[in-house]
């Protein structure tokens, strides 16, 4: 089984390097999965992938406070929306498949709209020196 997860690890890597190239596939859901099989099937490939840029940049603040910038989000929920709309729309003749991807669209939207906290950016100290600047005068 410890290979079935890392087999399940390098590929949901490689889908999410992807992603994070091509806009229309997602990387962070594909990121998160490959951590968890990496978790599960190799201490080694676990802690080399939190060592990663991938890591810091697509999963560190969502492992840690459970929170996502507010494009990040938006970049998973367009991109989902994209891709379920086209199995939606060809599952013409399979309306039980049209319900279930109806379904889990809307807990997909559910889940990030509610239930992932957006990170509110912090304000550049450039910008607010500035502001101070202008203020005074």
């Amino acid at each position: 089984m410890k290979y079935v997860y890392i087999v399940c690890g390098i590929i949901s890597l490689g889908l999410g390097a992807v992603g994070a190239v091509l806009p229309l596939l997602p990387s962070v859901p594909f990121f998160l999965l490959a951590l968890f099989c990496f978790a599960r099937g190799s201490k080694k490939l676990h802690d080399w992938f939190m060592s990663t840029k991938l890591y810091e940049k697509h999963l560190d603040g969502f492992v840690r406070k459970r929170a996502m910038p507010r494009k990040t989000k938006a970049c998973i929920l367009c991109s989902v929306t994209a891709l379920m709309a086209i199995g939606f729309i060809m599952m013409k003749e399979v309306p039980i498949g049209r319900a279930t991807l109806a379904i889990i669209w809307a807990l997909h939207v559910y889940y990030f709209l509610f239930r992932v906290k957006t990170e509110q950016r912090k304000p550049d100290s450039s910008h607010c020196e500035q502001g101070e600047a202008i203020q005074r005068k």
